[in-house]
Order: structure tokens, then sequence, then C-alpha cells
């Protein structure tokens, strides 16, 4: 029996990349799927339903499930109308996977108030309605049991998120944000046998050629979005039900569990507020004379000559 049999998911921005791989991954291991996908170019501007309706038929040709939409994954009411969809049309709701994103990719000093805006709402919003148009739905489905349901719910963020990345201070926002909506989510939804964890890709997708630039076609390659499926398929899968507030990185020939958050160090200081030199000292002990801010991990890429 294949790892996601009968079960229903929605996944956004799955017209193109990673999200592509996604639902095509996800179809193959059993599941019927919702893909959704506005189809604007990677600014986020422009709309063509074409992207999803040739996943969807890309699907069903394989003999899977799949119904295209062509809602916007900041819009509540289209997002709803997803949720709505799937249990309309399979009669459930399993797992959600949030991937519809963009890039507005600019220097802090050098960004634009609408491509803050733009980013944030694709990504963290987008995040946001669709966690809670689907824990809204099995909310009121364990209600209605008396007892947990089983819905997962997979979160795609970035590195980016966890250590920041020059010339994207909006994406990084919005990822990080992602991470802390997912753990918080985990948190809040364990009782109705909802989990949420996160999932951060290597791969080379239109949105990243300009930083990596492209891999080449038709070879496997590291990089390949179809690389990502199993971690986000896992997830979403019964093997996957004991865990969540995870955040993994997965492609790029890696798979790593990223350590929550947690206290490195600590001054304990009473009701009196801290000397000067006690935390001058106390940074010292900790980190050192000088500590800037952390690097990004080296993916053993070459950036592309401008």
């Amino acid at each position: 029996m294949a790892s996601l049999e009968d079960k229903v998911v929605v996944v956004t921005g799955a017209g193109r990349g990673v999200g592509r791989s996604l639902a095509l991954g996800l179809a193959a291991a059993g599941a019927r799927v919702v893909v959704n996908d506005r189809g604007g170019d990677g600014r986020g501007e422009g709309e063509d339903v074409g992207p999803a309706t040739a996943v969807a038929e890309e699907i069903e040709a394989a003999g899977g499930s799949a119904l295209a939409d062509g809602g916007d994954a900041t819009s509540a009411a289209d997002v709803e109308a997803m949720v709505e969809k799937a249990v309309e049309t399979w009669g459930r709701l399993d797992g959600v996977v949030a991937c519809a994103g963009i890039l507005r990719d600019r220097m802090l000093f050098s960004l634009e108030d609408d491509d803050w805006d733009a980013v944030l709402a694709v990504h963290l919003r987008g995040h946001f309605l669709l966690a809670r148009a689907a824990c809204r739905h099995w909310r009121a489905r364990s209600k209605q049991a008396g007892a947990p349901v089983d819905g997962s719910i997979v979160c795609i963020s970035s590195e980016a998120g966890v250590y920041g990345h020059v010339g994207q201070a909006n994406y990084s926002a919005a990822k990080g944000g992602i991470i802390s909506l997912a753990y918080t989510v985990a948190q809040e939804m364990a009782r109705y046998g909802v989990r949420a964890n996160v999932v951060a890709p290597r791969a080379r997708t239109r949105m990243t050629e300009g930083a990596f630039g492209k891999f080449e076609t038709g070879a496997r390659h590291p990089w390949d979005p179809e690389n990502v499926v199993p971690a986000v398929e896992f997830l979403l899968s019964d093997r996957g039900r004991e865990y969540s507030g995870q955040v993994v990185v997965a492609g790029g020939g890696v798979l790593q569990l990223i350590e929550q958050p947690r206290a490195r160090a600590e001054l304990n200081t009473g009701a009196a507020p801290a000397a000067l030199e006690e935390v001058e000292a106390f940074f010292i002990d900790t980190l050192g004379p000088r500590a800037g801010a952390p690097p990004f991990p080296d993916l053993g890429l070459a950036t592309p000559a401008a």
C-alpha cells in the first residue's frame, strides 16, 4: 500500500518548481491532490491557471486523482475554497502543504515597501491562511467525533529563515516567521491530533536561477526538486504521525534536522538589573571578544558570473 493511499492533500504553489514536484510525488504515493497555483511570475505578478491545470492533468494521466485550482494564496476566501473543494470532492482533508512563494530580492536600503509587503503576503500570510483554514476544519471534525483527528501541516520555509541571507530581508523575515508559526500551530493543535512541521528545501528552480544558475535538464541532480519529496511525504504519512514542530532541510544531497531554539547561556541576576560590566563579561565568556551574524551555510555551489 502506498504511503499516502487515499489521503487528501492541498498543495499551494504547485504549478512549478518545488510545489510541482511535491504535487506529482505525493500523488504518486497515493494522495489525491488539490493542485493550487495562481500562475504568476517569480515576482508574483500576473495570473495563469495553466501550470496548475497541466500538473493536475499529468497526475490524472498517471492514474492519480487531482483538481486544479487557480486561487490566490493570499486571499482568505480563495484558501477556504481550496479546503472546501477538497472536502466536497473527496470527503476529507488529511494534509496541507504551503509552498506558494515569490522573490523580490534587494538589499535592505534599496527595498521598497511594496517588495516587502508582497513577499510577506505570499509567504507568511499565505501560510497563515492555509493553516487556519485546515485547522478550523480539523478542530470541527475533532469536536464532532469527540476524539483527535489525524491532520498534517507542512510549511515550506528556507534556510534563509534560519540564518538570514544577504539581499533577502523580506524573504528571510517571512521564512523565519513561517518557522515560528509552525512551532505555535504544533503546540495549539496537538490536542486535536494535528501536527505541523517545516521543510526547508535545497532545490534549483526558477526562483533560485539568479543565485545558482540552471542545472542540467533531463539529468538527475542533487538539487533536483524531486529530492525534497520524501521528507514531505514522510511528514504527511502515518509514519510521520509522532513528529511535530520539527524543521527539516531536504534536498541538495542532504537531510538535516535543525535544532530547536534554546538558551545558549544564562546569567542569573536576581531582582537587581545586571551591571554593565556583568553584561560585558557575560558576552565575552559566552561568545568571546567578538561575534557577528551567523554565516549562511556553504552549499557548495558557485554563484554564476554576472
